[in-house]
């Protein structure tokens, strides 16, 4: 499965993002462009530790089976729910969420898995670096779909 801790799976991500345009439109969901781009930038600022959120009550009674369920070799279904601190619904500049998100996905790549693997996920607990990196990796590629990239 891929993993963005691989360099092959980091840098196809990359070069899908650097394809976008700002003239992309969803093919399904809620958000406009820019507002992806930094909703993604979201579980990336988490994994590095530049946000820190708590571990929520219902993450804690129903982290692990959603993980379990996340980490199937399968694509995210369409229209999952976003935790609400993850939800972008003010303009942003697509150029800039755009080489930020670029930026964030290098450090997360670079980063050495087990720092990460010792961030517990504020909705399904303690993951292994290999967890982190395919779920990473599965929420790029949901939203690159999202927008046929």
């Amino acid at each position: 499965m891929p993993n963005l801790f691989n360099p092959e799976a980091a840098t196809g991500i990359v070069m899908r993002i650097a394809r976008l345009n700002p003239c992309t439109k969803p093919l399904w969901g809620k958000m406009n462009l820019p507002q992806m781009l930094a909703h993604c930038k979201a579980p990336l600022e988490v994994a590095l530790g530049d946000r820190k959120l708590k571990h929520s009550f219902i993450g804690f009674l129903f982290g692990k089976m959603a993980k379990k369920q996340m980490l199937q070799d399968t694509a995210f279904k369409k229209n999952l729910p976003t935790d609400a601190g993850f939800v972008v619904k003010n303009d942003r500049d697509f150029v800039s969420e755009q080489q930020q998100l670029l930026n964030l996905i290098k450090r997360f790549a670079e980063s050495d898995p087990v720092n990460i693997a010792a961030r517990p996920h504020p909705f399904f607990g303690k993951m292994t670096a290999d967890e982190w990196g395919i779920l990473a990796w599965k929420h790029l590629d949901h939203h690159l779909r999202q927008f046929a990239a």
